[in-house]
């Protein structure tokens, strides 16, 4: 899984950087200039790398960011070296490029939880558990933390709470049926009620009723890094 965000993080920028040095070949030497741009992508993508390779929330802006900067790029830099049919396909590169980015994101994301191991509790991996008819909003599992956000940036304290493990009292799987109306004591929009799992999480004093279709594996991650 690891060799997928590589591939965000470092694979598409040696590939851009492989196609414009291929056209930059073929024009005349100013062009080779347009090598920054992929040179500081990959610096940028090794020291990202390094941070955020155990955590997933971050993946997906990455790759959409790399995936339509290197579409973008790649139908445009063509101009440098005098070919302008290519610049035609900006728009639709971009979107192609971001549509890779995000599947190769996806795809690593699936690749960590599904299916899911026990052991994976044991590693440094921060565990996102999407939650289900709230768009954006997740439960973010650490190693010594459990966050739950409503934006996966928040911008104010009002979008996230965060709970060490060692003040959860308990866990519990529930079943809705789609006609509650759930509270949640941090800033949520556009929830959609539905009917399918959900686990009951008390911390703090706090009672949440979280709709996520990974229920068992919340539950299951939550109670081995607790060490229960």
């Amino acid at each position: 899984m690891q060799r997928v965000v590589a591939s965000i993080y470092l694979g598409i920028p040696v590939l851009l950087l492989v196609v414009v040095a291929v056209i930059a070949s073929t024009g005349p030497v100013a062009a080779w200039i347009g090598c920054v741009v992929p040179v500081a992508m990959l610096v940028v993508g090794l020291v990202l790398r390094r941070r955020q390779r155990y955590q997933p929330r971050w993946w997906t802006g990455v790759a959409g960011l790399y995936g339509g900067l290197a579409g973008l790029m790649i139908t445009l830099f063509p101009l440098a070296v005098g070919v302008w049919w290519p610049a035609i396909l900006a728009l639709p590169g971009l979107i192609v490029g971001i549509v890779v980015g995000l599947l190769l994101a996806r795809f690593a994301d699936r690749v960590l939880l599904v299916p899911f191991i026990p052991e994976l509790a044991g590693t440094p991996y921060e565990l996102v558990f999407r939650l289900r008819g709230i768009p954006l909003a997740a439960v973010l599992v650490g190693a010594d933390s459990v966050t739950i956000q409503s934006h996966p940036v928040p911008r104010s304290e009002h979008q996230f709470r965060t709970y060490p493990l060692t003040g959860i009292t308990g866990t519990y799987e529930f079943s809705l049926s789609g006609s509650e109306r759930l509270k949640f004591p941090i800033a949520v929009t556009h929830a959609v009620p539905s009917q399918g799992p959900a686990v009951i999480l008390q911390a703090n004093g706090e009672d949440w009723v979280l709709p996520t279709n990974q229920s068992t594996t919340l539950i299951e991650v939550l109670a081995e890094r607790r060490g229960l």
